[in-house]
């Protein structure tokens, strides 16, 4: 699912309506202004919040320039544009990291709200920049709740702190002085959460607070929480002052509601985002970028990074050799779809290229997991010579390859016709054409 599918496309509809008029005039673009009012308000974000940000793109988009400019109504997209950048903090707000180690990350939230995951997450993005993190359990009140940690440590590769169910204030203190020890630079703390926000959780975060001193204070917000999000962040921001937000579960069926309103009511950025379950699916949010995936301009700087990340130069490089000689083969086809896998969901990823994302409803586009080990069984059972040119792969090839994979020929058709669809998209991608994209 792309993020915020649902809200992108109705202002898209919106928006599309106005582009049909050479000209337009003030009582078109108040017309539009309640439908965006609208659009806003389904996709749950806040109603003070919906009423300050269209009287500002109101009083702008009905100035005297705007109605007599050759495109007024792409002249309003860039202010509805620039307000929803200025709605989700204006630019990127990076982690502060502290002079003298550790930097120390208190996250916060409700139960539920994807904290511990995120806390390995962000462990793991950290590994990748060469730092050292530590990873310390702190809620001793939910059932297996260490566990779980040591779960995300482990498949983040980073080390977890842990004293059972010791109170967690005894514990920070050790912590600290086991990082400065054993060298770790970043200490990441897992408080406990609960349903509700109540004094004992917040006199307990408190508490650590003033233990810590920590550098960064994030509450991880559920995106698909849509206004009790405004709730929930203003009453954490009131007792512990945090310094940012990190949005889980972007990638879900979320509305907007949350990253459309949590900068504006609690004054504090949103530094991360969440849009997957597996441990790399972490982004830097970017007010920008967001606005222009909301508008449905894509996002190519974020296509990129998450292609920089799944891909080292030389591998991009032999494959852009391949793509000029027309040598795409079945491995590298293999190749290509673990790298996809990597990058994360692929509706996601070709939402982010511009003018795509009105294209994509009604296409299913998730990567197929299970087809992807059938994919891998099946080019594993082949020989050197079939994976290299699989156009003699035929009848009695066929059979051989269905006993060794466990598959049909029906599957071994479909690969087949799936990677000849790829190699095809290549040879054309190689020659300068655009791609026959199958939407």
């Amino acid at each position: 699912m792309a993020v915020f599918e649902g809200l992108s496309e109705k202002l898209n509809h919106i928006f599309s309506k106005l582009k049909n008029k050479g000209a337009l005039t003030e009582l078109e673009i108040k017309q539009a202004m309640r439908e965006v009012r609208v659009a806003l308000i389904s996709a749950d974000v806040n109603f003070q919040v919906v009423k300050d940000f269209i009287n500002r793109v109101s009083e702008k988009a009905v100035g005297e320039e705007i109605l007599k400019s050759l495109s007024p109504a792409q002249q309003v997209i860039k202010i509805v544009n620039e307000e929803l950048i200025a709605l989700m903090g204006s630019e990127h707000s990076k982690l502060k990291i502290a002079d003298k180690p550790p930097t120390v990350i208190l996250m916060c939230g409700l139960q539920g709200s994807g904290k511990t995951t995120m806390c390995g997450k962000l462990g793991a993005m950290f590994r990748k920049q060469n730092k050292n993190p530590l990873l310390v359990a702190c809620d001793i009140y939910r059932p297996a709740a260490i566990t779980q940690l040591q779960r995300v440590g482990q498949q983040a590769g980073v080390e977890v702190f842990e004293k059972g169910k010791q109170e967690p204030q005894k514990t920070v203190k050790q912590a600290v002085d086991y990082c400065l020890a054993n060298r770790f630079d970043v200490m990441i703390v897992d408080t406990a959460g609960r349903l509700q926000i109540d004094e004992p959780l917040m006199k307990e975060l408190r508490d650590l607070k003033q233990i810590l001193n920590p550098t960064e204070i994030l509450l991880v917000i559920d995106s698909t929480l849509g206004q009790e999000a405004v709730n929930v962040s203003s009453e954490f921001n009131r007792q512990l002052d945090i310094t940012g937000v990190v949005l889980s579960k972007l990638d879900g069926d979320t509305r907007g509601g949350a990253a459309l309103s949590v900068k504006a009511v609690t004054g504090k950025p949103i530094k991360f985002c969440s849009v997957g379950e597996k441990m790399h699916e972490l982004e830097a949010f970017y007010p920008d970028r967001m606005a222009s995936r909301i508008l449905g301009m894509g996002d190519v700087l974020t296509l990129i990074e998450k292609a920089e990340q799944a891909y080292t130069e030389e591998e991009a490089k032999k494959m852009q050799q391949k793509m000029r000689n027309a040598t795409f083969d079945l491995q590298d086809y293999l190749d290509q779809m673990d790298k996809l896998n990597k990058m994360g969901d692929l509706g996601n990823m070709i939402s982010m290229i511009p003018g795509m994302s009105g294209k994509l409803k009604g296409q299913d586009l998730s990567v197929n997991e299970a087809f992807m080990k059938k994919s891998k069984a099946m080019i594993l059972s082949m020989t050197p010579e079939e994976r290299a040119n699989p156009d003699i792969i035929k009848g009695n090839r066929k059979k051989r390859i269905c006993a060794g994979s466990g598959t049909t020929v029906q599957d071994i058709n479909q690969l087949l016709k799936q990677f000849f669809a790829a190699r095809d998209m290549m040879k054309r991608m190689a020659k300068g054409k655009r791609p026959n994209f199958p939407f």
